[in-house]
């Protein structure tokens, strides 16, 4: 590896140059150093690496050095970038604004859950680059607000979710209307083998550029599981959050309904928190966000959804109070944490229902996770059965199928086979027909998945080769999430001695001096 590269030895115009300087950015991570020069050169992209390494600016970057050099044709539409949820398109956007400052450049974006009236106004000043989610994206193009036949640069972003979670019609259908002619740059954290074949279908001799294998965990990411039984999680969770070893930490749950239960609960234990899912107005999870960037809120309770927008600094833990049932959507809520060099601590508790997820978690990174038995509400039965190979997982779930909760409402009932005992209440708060996104944004909420057992701590152990990827239903589409950056610290929380005790014994994420 090329330690001594630098922005400058990217070729990239000075413009761009002092937009970097102006974020404190002077050297290039793997991903950005790999993938800006075979961007620059007019190649396909297909880039994989972990989340929080920088895949937004290995994009942007060369697509805004790309728009400015050549000629536009006209006033058209000229770059596209598709994700799967409003906040990280929202986060995109920020990105392009911050290093497209020196720029003529314009760009602008539309998602669903808000009204489309001020998307609509800001289409017809005719930016250059358009941010977008599916849903929102197919409605704007069936009333004719948006045309792609002009576009010279697409951009997947978080290509597994959209291509994998159900969104494949839409993404057909979007590129379908792309010139053929075009340069396209997918980018995603995981790349499961099916995945990369429907990849090539949309990318023309791609360059490779895979950073750290598919599906790795940071080093620097503490990972223990706490096996405890289901009636005690909440209280466990409680008594970790009360100690002072946890800064700020997200936890996350496998439904929008749990979110809050457990919101609520650490409310009522004098514990800063609050929830986030697609439940939310757009207003609410904004606000949401903010508050936890702020550091007025210790604590965020979130669904799969934010799992991969949410860009906050100083995360120490990341707990997952119910462990998902597919296991990259463990590596991607992890990655919330130890970002930018610091280090971070991820906690999986697990009942005995979610044990196989903890084997297919182990199988799919290569790493058994440390048991961590030395809490009061350690249940020696769940342990003892992991540690005898014994694997069980909630009979009425299939590991595959989100909760019937979480997917998208028709006719009145979830997309479950029980029915909705209230009426049927028709669009989300805030969306009218055109801001329904029921042909697009991820609206997946992924599920749980086992844990380990009292064995050898061993976070660094390798185990036997990958099995082949279980195939995935077809998710639902709909609303998502996704977003955040900080920069404020966390507010001091209150603490009680026997929670200090406790906690203090799960390890602590430790900041690094620099970003």
């Amino acid at each position: 590896m090329d330690t001594e590269t630098t922005f400058e030895r990217l070729a990239l115009i000075p413009q761009l140059l002092r937009a970097l300087a102006d974020e404190g950015y002077t050297t290039p991570s793997p991903i950005q150093r790999d993938a800006i020069p075979e961007a620059l050169a007019g190649r396909d992209v297909l880039a994989t690496a972990q989340t929080g390494t920088g895949k937004t600016a290995a994009f942007t970057l060369p697509m805004l050095q790309h728009l400015h050099e050549k000629q536009a044709q006209g006033k058209s539409l000229r770059a596209l970038i598709l994700t799967p949820t409003r906040e990280l398109a929202l986060q995109i956007q920020e990105n392009l604004d911050a290093y497209g400052r020196h720029l003529p450049l314009k760009s602008t974006v539309v998602v669903g859950g808000v009204a489309a009236g001020p998307q609509i106004s800001k289409l017809r000043r005719k930016p250059q680059i358009l941010v977008a989610t599916p849903g929102r994206l197919l409605d704007l193009m069936g009333q004719g607000e948006v045309r792609l036949d002009a576009i010279e640069i697409a951009v997947l972003d978080e290509a597994d979710r959209m291509l994998d979670m159900g969104f494949i019609r839409d993404v057909r259908r979007i590129m379908a209307a792309l010139p053929t002619k075009r340069q396209t740059f997918l980018a995603s954290a995981t790349l499961p083998k099916e995945i990369t074949q429907l990849a090539h279908d949309m990318l023309t001799d791609p360059a490779r550029v895979a950073v750290a294998p598919t599906s790795t965990v940071a080093d620097n990411i503490e990972q223990q599981v706490l096996f405890v039984e289901k009636a005690n999680k909440r209280a466990l969770l409680t008594e970790i959050l009360k100690g002072r070893d946890v800064e700020r930490a997200i936890v996350f749950t496998r439904t929008k309904h749990r979110a809050n239960r457990v919101a609520r609960d650490l409310v009522k234990n004098g514990i800063s928190a609050d929830a986030i899912h697609s439940n939310k107005s757009q207003g609410a999870r904004q606000r949401a966000l903010g508050d936890f960037d702020a550091g007025r809120v210790r604590v965020l309770v979130a669904t799969d959804i934010v799992a991969r927008g949410i860009d906050v600094d100083d995360i120490t833990h990341v707990i997952n109070f119910e462990i998902p049932n597919e296991p990259e959507s463990y590596v991607h809520r992890i990655g919330r944490t130890a970002r930018a060099g610091a280090e971070g601590v991820a906690m999986s508790f697990c009942e005995e229902d979610e044990l196989s997820y903890v084997r297919a978690i182990e199988r799919l990174t290569g790493i058994e996770l440390a048991s961590a038995d030395d809490h009061r509400f350690h249940s020696d039965r769940i342990a003892t059965m992991y540690a005898d190979g014994v694997a069980t997982s909630a009979p009425a779930r299939n590991s595959n199928r989100q909760s019937a909760q979480d997917r998208p409402r028709r006719n009145g009932r979830p997309g479950g086979s029980r029915p909705n005992k209230g009426p049927n209440k028709g669009p989300g708060k805030g969306q009218g027909k055109a801001g329904r996104q029921g042909s697009g944004e991820a609206k997946a909420q992924s599920s749980g998945r086992g844990s380990t057992a009292n064995r050898t701590p061993a976070s660094s152990r390798r185990k036997g080769p990958r099995p082949e990827e279980a195939s995935r239903s077809n998710t639902h589409r709909n609303g998502a999430k996704a977003n955040g950056e900080s920069h404020s610290p966390a507010a001091p929380q209150a603490q009680n001695s026997s929670a200090d005790s406790t906690a203090s014994k799960f390890g602590r994420g430790r900041r690094s001096a620099t970003k």
